[in-house]
């Protein structure tokens, strides 16, 4: 009890988020980026941070995947309770929505650390009795609906997450850390808490104290991808925002045309960066005149490690879980016992794999992985380019697993989906392989930690950074990736991995080069890698080593973390 009321008098850390990953069996998240809101929070907590983190409650979840015989997705309603995980506040708030007063309640969710740390977590969530039928569905549904819908649920986090910071007794908050722009509503709220009193200026212009909320807020963009940047008619903000700063302020800050939530809170931020390097030089070359700094993700390392390799540090780096820096000592650890630990780890992925989809996998072939959301620009179907290529490559000594989800209104993402279920029926007998529906946290360890080769091929530069590769290297998962991302910076070719295709030059979004990063990956698959899996398992496994003393040691949220408290939290 003592701890938290501390927590409240302490200046503190608001990190807000429109998904969060906390566990398996709590679905306010999507994929990659509410799982990495997940890992900053837990490292939050590890090393001690004041900080307080606000997300919506999505009472339906994200969606839970179904396929067909065919590889149609079909999405179901998440059935979850929140009281058997969370504990409702007493406090609300409200917001205006289309001119309505709606109630917004709140509920606790403690991110608590071995270390003794505490991060409280705020799920908001509208479906309060006294509001309209409508208005207590706004929080239910993660990025489902209309732009009108996603608008509700963006004033619903930024607006009134400020106020519930306020009403459960946060008052020292030092930073408002929005982790995309669907957050970005709360610098108009701290517009209205720094306003200045027009009696005492001259010039109306005065007014929005700009500067002193920029000083509070910032913000980290994850995607480079003009599509990822939510936007809205001001007819359709007017209509449901209403006037809560005048529009000519609103038009300066966000945008002429359109409101542009990436826009807003790179005006209204003290600190913007990208989440690896690559990265953060295409968000200038998307945003010129903004100051774009690069702070490379991470994942958390004791919640991405499996139980064999958990037990392997325990043994012989004791302390690792939280100084992820001893990774660097892995030399220590014996050849067999890692190979031993990644076998058993394989193992447990295959039975699952039969227990999921009914097919019978072998420990002994070489395997490979490719997992994540199922759309376009991540190119899954890449390794199909040449399908009587890779029969005579893989025939007999290759098995592949996928999983991922398609956004329900991405077609491409779930034609691609039905693809790749069409190529291994194709592909079989001569090379298994399998679709493994809904994926989430606790697949996606499976998977990273199960597969031999982590598989990555998106067109590039779109991927903003890609922290499954880092999952997998956690476990001594070799990446096998386009050079995007945070591969750039944790690829040393034969080493810690390889590349697929060219040294990564594009700075534009529109380049292509489909059929050299194919050949490529044949080329590698068939001389270097699968040779090197069957031929020499002594290099094998000292590149295993690698992975952990060069990868894991370095792409990790506590790493990450220190980052912000010294360049954007304490400025």
């Amino acid at each position: 009890m003592e701890r938290r009321r501390s927590l409240r008098v302490e200046p503190s850390i608001a990190y807000f988020s429109m998904e969060i990953g906390l566990q398996n069996d709590i679905p306010t998240y999507s994929g990659g980026l509410g799982v990495l809101a997940g890992d900053t929070i837990r490292s939050a907590a590890d090393l001690n941070l004041p900080m307080v983190a606000v997300t919506l409650m999505c009472r339906k979840g994200y969606f839970r995947q179904e396929l067909d015989p065919a590889g149609r997705q079909i999405e179901r309603e998440v059935d979850w309770r929140p009281e058997q995980h969370l504990t409702l506040l007493p406090q609300r708030v409200t917001v205006s929505i289309e001119g309505r007063t709606v109630q917004v309640q709140a509920w606790r969710y403690d991110v608590k650390s071995l270390a003794g740390g505490v991060v409280p977590v705020f799920l908001l969530d509208t479906h309060v009795d006294g509001n309209a039928e409508s208005d207590r569905g706004i929080t239910d549904f993660l990025y489902g609906g209309d732009q009108r819908y996603r608008l509700k649920q963006e004033i619903v986090l930024g607006i009134g997450g400020v106020r519930m910071l306020e009403e459960v007794g946060y008052m020292g908050i030092r930073k408002y850390h929005m982790n995309e722009g669907h957050a970005s509503f709360l610098t108009l709220e701290l517009l209205h808490r720094f306003k200045k009193d027009i009696e005492d200026v001259w010039d109306e212009r005065l007014v929005w104290d700009k500067d002193t909320v920029r000083s509070r807020c910032v913000f980290t963009t994850h995607t480079p991808v003009e599509a990822g940047h939510d936007k809205f008619p001001y007819e359709l903000v007017r209509d449901v925002l209403g006037e809560f700063v005048p529009i000519h302020v609103l038009r300066e800050l966000g945008g002429q045309d359109v409101l542009n939530m990436t826009l807003l809170a790179l005006n209204l931020s003290d600190f913007v960066n990208g989440v690896a390097k690559k990265h953060g030089e295409v968000s200038q070359h998307m945003f010129p005149g903004y100051v774009i700094n690069a702070i490379t993700n991470g994942v958390h390392s004791f919640t991405w490690t499996c139980d064999d390799f958990r037990r392997l540090y325990d043994r012989y780096l004791p302390g690792w879980a939280n100084e992820p820096e001893l990774f660097v000592r892995v030399g220590r650890i014996p050849d067999e016992e890692i190979w031993a630990a990644h076998q058993s780890a394989k193992r447990r992925l295959l039975r699952h794999v039969k227990e999921i989809a009914g097919v019978e996998m072998n420990p002994d072939l070489f395997t490979i992985g490719f997992a994540r959301r199922a759309t376009a620009y991540k190119r899954a179907d890449l390794l199909f380019s040449d399908m009587e290529r890779l029969k005579r490559i893989g025939r007999g000594r290759l098995q592949v697993i996928y999983a991922g989800k398609a956004h329900p209104r991405d077609m491409n993402g779930k034609q691609m989906i039905e693809k790749i279920v069409r190529a291994a029926q194709d592909l079989a007998p001569d090379i298994h392989m399998v679709y493994l529906p809904n994926y989430n946290m606790d697949l996606g360890l499976l998977m990273a930690s199960g597969v031999d080769v982590w598989l990555n091929n998106p067109l590039r530069p779109h991927e903003a950074s890609g922290t499954s590769g880092m999952k997998a290297a956690h476990n001594g998962v070799l990446n096998f990736s386009v050079l995007d991302g945070w591969w750039i910076e944790g690829h040393i070719e034969g080493f810690t991995g390889w590349a697929i295709g060219p040294e990564p030059t594009e700075s534009s979004l529109d380049q292509r080069a489909d059929a050299v990063d194919a050949a490529d990956l044949y080329r590698k698959l068939e001389e270097v890698i699968m040779p090197l899996y069957y031929n020499d398992r002594h290099t094998w496994v000292r590149m295993m080593q690698n992975a952990i003393g060069k990868n894991a040691y370095y792409f990790n949220t506590h790493r990450m973390m220190r980052r912000y408290v010294t360049e954007a939290y304490i400025r």
